[in-house]
């Protein structure tokens, strides 16, 4: 049978398809260690209507940006800070168990995804050993044999597939204090050979505890590289999301529109929201550092204006969103199915985004969280 339907239709009968959202990646453009120095990464850069569509994209090197954006223009970077949020621990029959701190419910008490999960019942209990040669809190020292932990499954958590976990901690102290003892940094599962060191995961503008993965666009930045921004009139201000699980989830829905986002804390402070106002008063950008401060920008943004903000988000943003807050983007390339993909989407189109994508990967660009950057610059976004 012919198909009559007009091209307008069926492109917006994928942007609300999963299967409209996939491609293929070659294993070998994975990324598994990052770039040295970091802002010698690729830096592919979107930078009129028609690249996607008509002409290429541009081939620069993440250390030219301060040439592609404007004086007066202003990112918005993510300061969280990833925690060693990985822990191995055994049951009191000895069976190993591996545990991935999700975010903290209570004080001391975790959301956690646990491995192996299925018959770990509440009231099982949990015991982990320090990994590390010791801890320093002020001018104490803890020896290593007297350090561990326990935690008690309290419940399971039906959204994540978690349990809920009590840690009994030394009086006084809390789980986060511990984590360089107990714990290690998560690389995504995607990362199998990685030889980086856990500061390379982290930005160099690293502030706030909370994440379990790294806001991967900042990852870019060295302290030189800000500063020669900041000579040019670039400005920075900053946001914190603790970017959650679900990051790295593909979205398992056919239709699109359907998807719940998983909730991630955010926290975009007043003095962020001045300096925003401040920028777009004077004629300047603003340009996003990752998907997740735009995430935390629009979320805070939802009742029409942007205000002051701290608490949790489920925003999801997919093509044929109304963008109140971000002109331009910074970011890494996506996973096929993944709410980023869809985001980024939302702002150039998706097969605009996949055309692009084919591009990168016809030119060899790294992929995932230690791989190369893209820029779309404001002028290349159409106002419809």
């Amino acid at each position: 049978m012919k198909d009559t339907s007009r091209p307008q239709e069926k492109d917006f009968e994928l942007d609300c398809s999963v299967a409209g959202y996939d491609y293929k990646l070659p294993p070998e453009l994975i990324a598994q260690n990052p770039a040295v120095p970091r802002d010698s990464s690729r830096l592919l850069v979107v930078n009129s209507p028609t690249t996607g569509t008509e002409i290429a994209p541009l081939h620069q090197i993440f250390h030219d940006l301060p040439a592609l954006l404007r004086s007066g223009d202003l990112l918005v970077m993510n300061n969280t800070k990833v925690i060693p949020a990985r822990l191995y621990g055994h049951k009191s029959t000895g069976a190993e168990i591996e545990v991935l701190l999700l975010e903290e419910r209570q004080y001391n008490c975790w959301l956690a995804l646990v491995k192996p999960g299925k018959r770990f019942k509440p009231g099982s209990k949990i015991v982990f050993e320090a990994r590390q040669l010791g801890i320093k809190d002020g001018e104490d020292s803890y020896p290593v044999k007297s350090l561990y932990l326990t935690a008690t499954v309290l419940e399971t958590d039906a959204a994540t597939g978690g349990r809920l976990l009590q840690f009994d901690m030394p009086e006084g102290k809390s789980l986060v204090q511990l984590l360089e003892v107990f714990g290690e940094v998560p690389l995504p599962p995607y990362i199998t050979t990685s030889e980086a060191a856990d500061e390379q995961y982290q930005t160099v503008y690293a502030k706030q505890p909370g994440a379990i993965a790294a806001p991967t666009a900042g990852l870019h930045f060295t302290p030189e590289l800000l500063q020669k921004l900041r000579d040019r009139q670039i400005n920075q201000a900053f946001v914190t999301l603790h970017v959650g699980v679900g990051t790295f989830r593909p979205v398992e829905v056919e239709d699109v529109t359907t998807h719940q986002m998983h909730e991630e804390w955010i926290e975009v402070p007043a003095a962020t929201v001045e300096q925003i106002r401040a920028t777009k008063a004077a004629g300047g950008r603003i340009i996003a550092v990752g998907t997740t401060a735009v995430r935390a920008l629009e979320g805070a943004a939802q009742s029409g204006n942007l205000q002051a903000f701290c608490g949790k988000t489920d925003l999801f943003i997919y093509p044929g969103y109304q963008w109140r807050v971000v002109d331009g983007l910074i970011t890494n390339f996506h996973l096929p199915r993944s709410s980023l993909l869809m985001l980024v989407s939302a702002l150039i189109g998706r097969q605009r985004l996949l055309n692009i994508y084919n591009e990168a990967i016809a030119f060899g660009y790294r992929f995932y969280s230690f791989g190369d950057a893209m820029l779309i610059l404001p002028e290349a976004i159409k106002v419809h």
